[in-house]
């Protein structure tokens, strides 16, 4: 079972398990998680939710809702921009309207 802790501000953590690996897959896990610039324990989120998508593709049932996917995709668009630095600090914020 997932076990759920706190953090300092009261706030609940994410649940944690423990998982046993042999010591090949933790190689490969640990060479794949560099190479995709992530830590060993983000890849090993990742391989999981990929697994567990194409299980329940394949099974034909559909996946438990889960909000941190959105939260997910959100953060890797982010990570693929371009950093940008800004000159100064903007003078005014302007809001546009995508149009379709």
């Amino acid at each position: 079972m997932a076990t759920r802790q706190n953090s300092t501000n009261g706030k609940p953590k994410s649940p944690r398990i423990q998982v046993v690996l042999p010591e090949l897959i933790c190689k490969q896990l640990s060479i794949l998680a560099t190479k995709e610039s992530r830590t060993v324990s983000n890849m090993a989120k990742v391989l999981i939710q990929e697994g567990l998508k194409e299980y329940f593709e394949k099974e034909g049932k559909g996946i438990v809702p889960d909000n941190n996917l959105n939260t997910d995709k959100f953060r890797d668009e982010l990570e693929k921009q371009s950093v940008r630095r800004l000159k100064r600090t903007p003078q005014r914020i302007r809001y546009y309207k995508k149009s379709d």
